[in-house]
């Protein structure tokens, strides 16, 4: 490709985005810095949706109202339904639903996966291909443990679980309702409901001690 040819695409990438951004400003998205944000032909947007700086919304995504999404977040084959927050720095890859007053928060990635009603991933965390509940806490630096090698397996939140930071969930497994996991977990069994489950080596102290 030639240089000429690369300007030209360039221009016309340009000059999309700036109508994309100024017909979902006409119907009411407020997009803070339009010039670092890339939206696509296809997405749907809701009432009261902002969008902050450096943000990336690729195809087949569907925002509804009252939607936040922060800085430096990207997204694409998505539905993110009422009063989500998304972001900063998210990613929100193909096949994931965010429901109704859901929160994913910064440096998450969610993948094919479900978040239920008013679920919390606020920081650090992998969650795919998994289904959350409703008001579940998903700690700082879980990961859903979802492939095997040759599968891609599942992971079953149920409602109102709180996962505790450092915790490695290993598909399949299902976490039951209202159950607690402990911090630095990693689990390869199923929780049953309000239940407590940890695994934790114990910890040792070695007193006075002095360096060889």
């Amino acid at each position: 490709m030639t240089s000429i040819n690369k300007k030209k695409i360039a221009l016309e990438e340009k000059y999309k985005q700036e109508k994309l951004r100024n017909k979902a400003m006409k119907i009411g998205v407020t997009i803070k810095s339009p010039e670092t944000v890339f939206l696509s032909e296809d997405t749907k947007f809701g009432k009261n949706v902002v969008i902050n700086p450096y943000v990336v919304i690729g195809k087949k995504t569907r925002i509804g109202n009252n939607v936040e999404i922060f800085p430096f977040t990207h997204i694409e084959k998505a539905t993110l339904e009422a009063n989500v927050n998304v972001g900063p720095f998210s990613r929100i890859r193909p096949g994931t639903i965010l429901s109704q007053g859901s929160r994913i928060g910064n440096f998450v990635e969610v993948k094919k996966s479900k978040i239920g009603k008013n679920s919390k991933i606020n920081h650090l965390s992998y969650v795919g291909d998994a289904n959350v509940g409703k008001n579940v806490n998903i700690g700082a630096g879980t990961i859903t443990c979802n492939y095997d090698g040759k599968r891609k397996n599942k992971t079953k939140i149920m409602d109102g679980a709180f996962i505790g930071s450092n915790t490695s969930l290993i598909a399949p497994i299902k976490i039951g309702k209202k159950a607690i996991i402990g911090a630095g977990s990693s689990l390869t069994n199923n929780v049953k409901n309000k239940s407590l489950a940890l695994t934790r080596s114990k910890q040792i102290e070695i007193k006075n001690y002095k360096r060889k």
